[in-house]
């Protein structure tokens, strides 16, 4: 689904390839309470932040948390949408709000539902360069 997809740029029209390379907590690397998903969008870092209450905001919702492989999707549907709505290609970080994840999670669990299942996102590097030269 969203781990590795074409997107269409809105003002320029070129064809963009998003891959996720990874996800961090940005307690330690940036100081915000945020989970960092990163993709490359045509060789060039992609960050979408997630905020850490997001996960408090679903546990409470449904009781379920959100995995690793939940937040690549959400972070990667999020990151389509905003090149399909013509997203400032020189920011290299977008922060989400929790009402956004929340609303990108129904939306990817819903769409994994359709097929059957969650798409598996790479897991180490060899799983990731591999990924990344078949979606080439």
């Amino acid at each position: 689904m969203y781990e590795d997809f074409h997107v269409t740029d809105r003002w320029s029209g070129e064809d963009l390839h998003c891959c996720w390379k990874g996800t961090m907590v940005a307690i330690a690397t940036r100081h915000a309470d945020a989970v960092d998903v990163r993709f490359d969008v045509n060789g060039r870092p992609m960050w979408i932040a997630l905020p850490c209450t997001a996960w408090v905001e679903q546990k409470k919702r449904l009781g379920k948390v959100i995995t690793d492989q939940l937040a690549a999707q959400i972070a990667g549907r999020y990151l389509k949408q905003l090149i399909e709505e013509g997203y400032d290609s020189r920011r290299e970080v977008y922060t989400m709000t929790v009402t956004e994840v929340l609303e990108h999670l129904d939306a990817v669990v819903a769409e994994a539902k359709q097929l059957g299942a969650m798409p598996a996102i790479p897991a180490g590097p060899a799983e990731i360069a591999a990924a990344s030269k078949s979606g080439s």
